[in-house]
Formats: C-alpha cells, sequence, structure tokens
C-alpha cells in the first residue's frame, strides 16, 4: 500500500489531525481497536469497512464516526484524499458538551446505526474550512491554543450533528428520546445490568412501557438490544485481549462461566473460543 503524502498536527497527545493523500489504500491494514474518538472524512473514494463486526460499505465524500473500544477493520478501499481527526476525552468530553453539541448517541456512540454522514457541496466548502482553519491554529503557537482548538473541533462536530439531521430523519418524540436515555444507560451500565426491569427502574417507568415505546420505534426488543451490547463486549475482550473466557464472563456480570459460554453459543453459533480462533 503506497502511501504518498501524509501531513499530521497534534497538540499534546490529546488531539491531532492527519490530512492523508493515498496512491491506493490504505486508512489501517489490519483489525484495530480505537482507543480515542476518531473523526475520518473520506473525501473521494470508495470502500468497504467493517465496524464493530458490521459490514458497510462507501463511495465518495463521506464521514464516520469512532467511539473509544469500537472495532475498525478494512475490509477493502481505495482512496484517494482522507482526513482524519483524533482526540481523549480530556481534550474533549462529547458528554459534557452533549447538551450543547447533541452528538452523543448521533455521531458517536451511534444508537441509530447509520455510521456514515453525506454532506453535500455547502457543508462540504463548510467542513473544509474548518479545517484549514484548524491547520493554521496548529501552525502558530499563540496563546489560548487548545481553546482555540477545541472550539474548531466543536464546530466541525456541531455542523457534522446538522447534517446528519438534514439527511437523516431524527425524531424528537417520547419514543425516541427514551430510546436514547435508554441506550445510554446501557453503555454506562451492560456489565453490571442485565435485565429490562433495572433499566425501566432507573428510567422511572414500568418493563412493559419501555417494550412498548421500542414497539412504535420498530426496533428491536429491550431485552435484545442489552443482549447484543454485551455480545458486541465479548467479541472485543475476546479478540483484543488476552482474557480467558472465565475472566470475559466475570467482566462482563456473569457469576456462572459456563452459563456465559451458553448464552454467547446460542447468540452467534459458535463458542467463544470458536470464535477468537476463526476471527
Amino acid at each position: 500500500m503506497a502511501v504518498q503524502d501524509i501531513a499530521t498536527y497534534s497538540f499534546k497527545d490529546t488531539f491531532s489531525l492527519s490530512k492523508v493523500q493515498f496512491d491506493k489504500a490504505c486508512t489501517i491494514n489490519h483489525n484495530e481497536q480505537i482507543n480515542a474518538y476518531g473523526i475520518y472524512w473520506i473525501q473521494e473514494g470508495k470502500g468497504t469497512y467493517n465496524i464493530d463486526f458490521e459490514e458497510y460499505s462507501f463511495e465518495d465524500n463521506v464521514l464516520f464516526f469512532l467511539s473509544p473500544n469500537q472495532v475498525f477493520t478494512v475490509d477493502s478501499e481505495k482512496i484517494k484524499t482522507a482526513y482524519k481527526l483524533t482526540f481523549v476525552r480530556d481534550f474533549y468530553c462529547i458528554q459534557t458538551h452533549d447538551k450543547e453539541v447533541a452528538c452523543n448517541g448521533i455521531l458517536f456512540n451511534n444508537i441509530y446505526e447509520t455510521p456514515f454522514v453525506k454532506p453535500c457541496e455547502k457543508d462540504t466548502a463548510k467542513l473544509n474550512f474548518i479545517l484549514e482553519s484548524l491547520v493554521e491554529e496548529f501552525q502558530q503557537n499563540e496563546t489560548a491554543q487548545y481553546d482555540m482548538l477545541q472550539a474548531y473541533l466543536k464546530q466541525f462536530i456541531i455542523h457534522a450533528v446538522r447534517v446528519k439531521k438534514e439527511n437523516h430523519v431524527i425524531k424528537e418524540d417520547t419514543e425516541t428520546r427514551l430510546f436514547k436515555d435508554f441506550s445510554l444507560l446501557v453503555e454506562q451500565n451492560f456489565k453490571k445490568l442485565h435485565s429490562v426491569t433495572d433499566y425501566a427502574n432507573r428510567l422511572g417507568i414500568s418493563p412493559k412501557s419501555v417494550t412498548k415505546h421500542f414497539q412504535k420505534l420498530g426496533t428491536k426488543t429491550p431485552s435484545q438490544f442489552i443482549k447484543n451490547r454485551i455480545l458486541l463486549e465479548a467479541k472485543r475482550l475476546l479478540i483484543y485481549t488476552d482474557k480467558t473466557v472465565k475472566e470475559i464472563a466475570f467482566e462482563l456480570g456473569f457469576n456462572d462461566p459456563a452459563y456465559f459460554t451458553r448464552f454467547f453459543t446460542k447468540a452467534i453459533s459458535k463458542s467463544p473460543l470458536q470464535f477468537k480462533k476463526e476471527y
């Protein structure tokens, strides 16, 4: 894979911007578990990516957003120009700024299951302007550089949220708000809380009400949602750690490793060890 040119700018190992021009691919050439927030903007190119064991294809001018611990694999790609922004929670915390920016659950920790954002020509020009401003700021060594860089990153994220909302109808009705609240609650507690009742109690409604809300949205059941999140983490741990099945079972809140193995095997049609070996 011949890389023609890479320009990278960084701020104290907490925020970086890379512009990559490729001869023939590639973003990464192996399985990678993300350890920071990542924004990828493929301006020219096409390919197929595997994000958290799900396959997605794209062609030209798309953005996608990765959160810490997600698994990212390149199945195939041919890219001419791409940008990559990475930042850690200490530089910009999406949870802290969510009331202002509303990107958590839409771009990052995406609960709408559409990984790509496709900007139009006008949006592309705006996003390019923000990136050019970022590069200019990176190249300076002025006072309050952290604040300026964070402000430009925030602008980029806000604009991406607007593009996402323009292209994908994101309702703000009761069902959708509850779905988001439930999803984020699961993200924070799935290692110790496994039942719908646990989450319903925290939301202050009955388990039946949660199920009815999910039915109205036409999505998977609440119990399936919890189960899928546990399975995803199990896959990540099997592939990217040296932990034993027993250790993984305990980490995910299972008191009986044998029960965890049955749970995994029933869902995946492979035992945890088979999955690890084949992947």
